[in-house]
C-alpha cells in the first residue's frame, strides 16, 4: 500500500514538472515593456487565482485591475503625490523589525539588486532613486490591488497572499511577469483615495504585471532560495 501512494503515476509527475518550472522561472520583475496585455489573457489569470485556498472559503480578497490610461493616472498621480517625501500609511503594519537571519536575507537581496543595477553600497541618493521605481510601477502596464476586509484581521491578509502567490504563478503560465509591492501598501491612504476603496477594506498590496523587458539589467539577477532542511522540521 505504501509503494502505491508514493509512486507518482505519469500524470502527476508532468503536473509537478509544469509547477516546478513555473515556480523556478518566476521572478519579481522590475523593469517591464509598455505593451498591455490583452483583457483575455487578464481575465484568464483572474479565474486562476480565483481557485485559490481561503479560511472557510471566504474568498476575502478584493481585486482592482487597471490598464491603459487608469494605469498611466494612477502612476502620474502617486508620483506626484509623492514629490515632497513618502508618506507611510499602511493599514497592516509592516514588519516591527527584520532580525537574524531574516535581516541577512533581506540585505542579501538588495544587494544583488544594487549591483545589477550599478549602485554602490552606501549610495543613498542612489538607493532612493532605486526605491522611487516602485512608485513608477517599474514602467508596468497593469496593476492588480489586492484588499481585503478589516474584520477578518491576519487571516484575511493571509488568504490574500495566497491569491496573490496563485495570481503571479498563472500570469507566468501565460508568459507574463510581475512583481508584489509591499511599496504601494506603504501609501494605502492615496490608494484608497485615489480608486475609492471603502474604509472598511484594508489595502494588502498591489501587482505590477506585463510583459519583462528583459534587456534591464534590473532584471538580470535572481534571488536565492534556502534548502527545505534549513526551514522544515521532520518529526515521526
Amino acid at each position: 500500500m505504501q509503494d502505491h501512494i508514493s509512486a507518482a503515476a505519469p500524470d502527476e509527475m508532468e503536473d509537478a514538472a509544469v509547477l516546478e518550472r513555473l515556480l523556478h522561472g518566476r521572478f519579481s520583475c522590475r523593469a517591464f515593456r509598455p505593451d498591455a496585455v490583452p483583457r483575455d489573457v487578464v481575465t484568464r489569470i483572474l479565474t486562476l487565482a480565483q481557485r485559490t485556498a481561503s479560511w472557510n472559503n471566504v474568498q476575502p480578497w478584493n481585486v482592482i485591475v487597471t490598464e491603459g490610461d487608469a494605469t498611466e493616472r494612477f502612476r502620474h498621480d502617486l508620483l506626484a503625490y509623492l514629490a515632497d517625501g513618502p508618506k507611510t500609511t499602511p493599514d497592516i503594519p509592516f514588519p516591527r523589525e527584520y532580525r537574524e537571519p531574516y535581516l541577512a536575507r533581506r540585505r542579501e537581496c538588495g544587494f544583488a539588486l544594487y549591483e545589477a543595477v550599478g549602485v554602490a553600497r552606501g549610495d543613498k541618493a542612489a538607493y532612493a532613486r532605486q526605491t522611487h521605481e516602485n512608485f513608477r510601477l517599474f514602467g508596468a502596464p497593469h496593476l492588480a490591488l489586492i484588499s481585503t476586509d478589516e474584520a477578518l484581521g491576519t487571516y484575511g491578509a493571509i488568504d490574500c497572499g495566497a491569491y496573490v502567490g496563485n495570481f503571479m504563478l498563472a500570469a507566468q503560465a501565460f508568459g507574463l511577469a510581475s512583481i508584489a509591492q509591499a511599496a504601494l501598501a506603504s501609501q494605502a491612504a492615496f490608494v484608497r483615495a485615489h480608486f475609492g476603496i471603502p474604509k472598511e477594506l484594508n489595502f494588502v498590496c498591489g501587482i505590477s504585471f506585463g510583459y519583462a523587458d528583459m534587456t534591464h539589467p534590473a532584471n538580470s539577477y535572481r534571488t536565492t532560495r534556502l534548502d527545505v532542511g534549513e526551514t522544515v522540521q521532520f518529526i515521526a
